[in-house]
């Protein structure tokens, strides 16, 4: 995942990219900022710091918005050439929680995610690329119940520090908008009114904190 610009464009990439003769220096290779190749290493997904929900439209009228409470991951960061990084993320279906019992388990039931057969969804990254500062864009192959499809998700690099326990963490936060019937969640109820009980579209947020384990093999 390439979540290495430093905040407001001060790396020395930025500023060669952002300068009037970018097309002609495009060609030559970039500088590594230290700073930056010092992020490089193997991270571990943090679950109490981090958030995976998603907001959906309820009787034309309103948002819902849950969580996922349970889920693992990984990043593969290398500063030095962040094409070669790489994101995965396990979300267990059955953490499912919007506040509400009756409603988490029909979710969880057949009609949508069907968590006895489907206890996962997951996301593998296959490319990324930046957007501009500190905006990023991830791609992968997001699974849930047995379709798997393309997603984008944008992203915003968030920094990096060292926590009162020694670990080194970095942090972003992004969102995506997808259609759930793409993925086969199809479930809905007509409206008296006219509609429809509950949106196709379907907002998707992540706000990570990942710690380093291990530098790069």
């Amino acid at each position: 995942m390439t979540l290495f610009a430093r905040k407001r464009g001060t790396s020395a990439a930025t500023a060669t990219l952002d300068a009037p003769a970018a097309s002609a220096a495009s060609a030559a290779p970039l500088a590594v900022d230290p700073a930056l190749a010092a992020l490089t290493g193997e991270y571990t997904v943090d679950p109490t710091h981090s958030s995976i929900g998603f907001t959906v439209r309820h009787a034309m009228v309103t948002n819902v918005k849950g969580s996922f409470t349970e889920h693992e991951g990984t990043l593969r960061l290398d500063g030095s050439d962040p094409s070669r990084s790489t994101a995965s993320l396990d979300v267990r279906i059955e953490s499912v929680d919007t506040g509400m019992k009756d409603r988490d388990a029909h979710l969880r039931g057949a009609d949508f995610f069907d968590a006895e057969r489907f206890p996962l969804m997951t996301f593998r990254s296959t490319s990324a690329q930046q957007l501009g500062g500190d905006r990023y864009r991830i791609t992968g192959d997001l699974t849930i119940k047995d379709v798997t499809r393309p997603l984008s998700i944008d992203l915003d690099f968030n920094g990096s520090a060292t926590d009162v326990y020694g670990n080194e963490r970095v942090g972003f936060e992004g969102s995506a908008e997808i259609l759930r019937s793409d993925w086969g969640l199809t479930w809905n109820a007509a409206l008296e009114t006219g509609g429809v009980m509950v949106s196709d579209k379907v907002k998707l947020t992540f706000d990570i904190s990942a710690v380093k384990s291990a530098p790069l093999a």
